[in-house]
């Protein structure tokens, strides 16, 4: 296993973290985990030098937790630096705080989370912690021993990252979505940058896209591949690219199978920060462009569009269908679209309350026909009868 420093801290953590969000299951049930599968694989990982250990409340439904307690005993729990998160979308208010950090710890079968991050950071996610003085309740955690550090992960743009990486002075680490595909997305290589210049340590997430960047893809990008200058799986791809950049500390991977736990074990071990070639990096950005090349709306985001009279968020509906017919997942679409998640629409902002004023039309450079393109949204990304993923506590 390779190690890099993480951030200010007198530590130096594994290349790849495991993020314990995509564990195998018995069926088709996110809530009911393969135990006995997912604790060998979680063990085979730290025993094979994997030293940074990702879970949240919600993940599997919020039995994620709990399975990561039972992997950690016998003496795993000693071997690994373990990260959990405040989910504020499961609270209704700042008195839950205690309840709800109290039940981690008794999931988790442990006394101290090595580092506690505010979960999925956005504008007003943030301002809600700000409300709630949650930084505060949190620094009485770590001076009764409970919490090592703080932490955020972030889905929001980069104005609002760098706010809260400059609102806080004791951050120690910061989680952002970051790949070959995502190279501006969100807080992206801005953000990447940004935080590792003020100390920060930087946990990827989404390295993979979840694993959609190595499904079947589509003709045009498959004929790119069939031109890769060096032989890798596209997992492997999609790995050293993130390690390729020496800001990054660990490379979360969400792992379902034991064969998938092997082989970024072995990724990890070839390794390197700067080891791509500007071959290698010139061929990804092929396949980057390839992709994009498959989306149906021609929408640059130049937000010429907007502001839309009837409150429609015309360019973030574009790019959660283009985004999902690029890979051929409609799953995190479906969430954002009906209001579920940290970088969500509300009601009003959906497709369907487009009056067809073509405003928007007159507007874009591109000559979209946007109201017939937000029909065709809304017929793809609302779900009736649409339950979220967990309830709030």
């Amino acid at each position: 296993m390779k190690y890099r420093q993480f951030g200010k801290l007198d530590w130096q953590a594994s290349v790849l973290g495991f993020g314990a969000m995509r564990l195998p299951l018995t069926d088709q049930d996110m809530a009911h985990i393969d135990e006995d599968e997912a604790i060998r694989m979680l063990r085979h990982a730290i025993d094979h030098g994997v030293n940074y250990l990702d879970t949240a409340a919600p993940y599997h439904m919020g039995n994620s937790e709990k399975l990561v307690g039972k992997a950690l005993k016998g003496g795993y729990r000693r071997k690994v630096k373990l990260a959990t998160k405040l989910s504020a979308m499961m609270l209704r208010s700042a008195d839950e705080l205690d309840r709800y950090f109290a039940s981690q710890l008794e999931r988790l079968q442990t006394d101290k989370i090595d580092f506690y991050l505010f979960h999925g950071l956005n504008q007003p996610f943030w301002k809600l912690m700000q409300e709630w003085r949650a930084i505060r309740w949190a620094e009485g955690k770590m001076a009764a021993g409970q919490i090592g550090h703080l932490g955020f992960s972030f889905h929001d743009e980069y104005p609002v990252f760098k706010e809260i990486v400059d609102g806080y002075d004791n951050w120690s680490l910061c989680q952002l979505q970051y790949n070959y595909m995502d190279v501006h997305y969100q807080a992206g290589r801005r953000g990447l940058k940004y935080a590792a210049g003020k100390g920060l340590a930087v946990v990827v997430m989404e390295p993979i896209r979840g694993g959609l960047l190595t499904k079947k893809p589509p003709e045009a990008v498959a004929r790119v591949w069939r031109n890769s200058p060096v032989n890798r799986s596209p997992a492997e791809w999609a790995l050293q690219w993130v390690w390729n950049h020496p800001q990054v500390s660990v490379a979360l991977s969400g792992m379902s199978t034991m064969s998938q736990v092997k082989e970024n074990l072995a990724a990890a071990e070839r390794s390197g920060p700067g080891k791509l070639s500007q071959e290698e990096l010139a061929f990804l950005n092929r396949v980057r462009k390839a992709y994009l090349g498959t989306s149906p709306v021609p929408c640059t985001k130049c937000n010429y569009c907007m502001p839309c009279p009837n409150g429609v968020e015309i360019p973030t509906i574009f790019d959660m269908l283009n985004e999902s017919t690029i890979y051929d997942d409609f799953t995190h679409a479906h969430d954002r679209y009906m209001g579920f998640g940290p970088d969500a629409l509300k009601e009003d902002q959906r497709a369907d309350r487009c009056q067809e004023c073509r405003e928007c039309t007159e507007k874009c450079p591109q000559h979209i026909a946007i109201p017939d393109f937000l029909k065709k949204a809304h017929e793809k990304l609302f779900v009736k009868g649409y339950r979220p993923p967990f309830p709030v506590e």
